[in-house]
């Protein structure tokens, strides 16, 4: 029988599921606009274009004028892995270990993608699409590579709902 343990004691569960909850949010404001074409390279008075704007304009210009591949991770974000931050949520608070291997999936796929690709050429590819603000390039995209790494931590053995961590 594989009984999970209880969300209370799970903290490390609450964390996560607040975490992917932000992700989702943050994945529908920012990476839905440049997939679909929106252009943020100018304040509007959009609430949206102009966070990202706001966000782009000095720390990164991958994301503000992004060419057809990084429209393609932008579009992941927001029609692969903002479904499945619900999905997630739903799984580490109900302790559902059939999460696990999406999990693994999912880690991977970010780490990959944003941590070597983007990092990439954000700090070492063309000049001209390099940032120009690191801090506020990494405080902005650090989460969204280190949290899912954690989250392939944390799935590392099978039943991962039965120990705390």
């Amino acid at each position: 029988m594989s009984v999970s343990l209880p969300l209370r004691d799970r903290k490390i569960d609450i964390v996560f599921a607040v975490l992917f909850s932000v992700f989702t949010v943050t994945s529908l404001i920012s990476d839905l606009l440049p997939t679909v074409g929106v252009d943020f390279s100018r304040p509007t008075g959009n609430f949206f274009v102009d966070s990202n704007y706001w966000y782009a304009h000095d720390a990164d210009p991958l994301f503000m004028h992004p060419p057809d591949w990084m429209r393609i991770v932008t579009g992941l974000s927001a029609f692969v892995y903002m479904p499945f931050y619900v999905v997630l949520v739903f799984a580490l608070v109900t302790g559902k270990n059939w999460i696990q291997l999406p999990a693994v999936v999912y880690a991977t796929m970010i780490v990959t993608l944003t941590g070597i690709v983007v990092f990439g050429v954000e700090f070492f590819g063309d000049p001209a699409m390099r940032t120009g603000d690191p801090a506020k390039f990494l405080a902005f995209n650090l989460p969204y590579v280190l949290v899912p790494l954690l989250l392939l931590i944390r799935m590392r053995a099978p039943m991962p709902f039965r120990r705390r961590f």
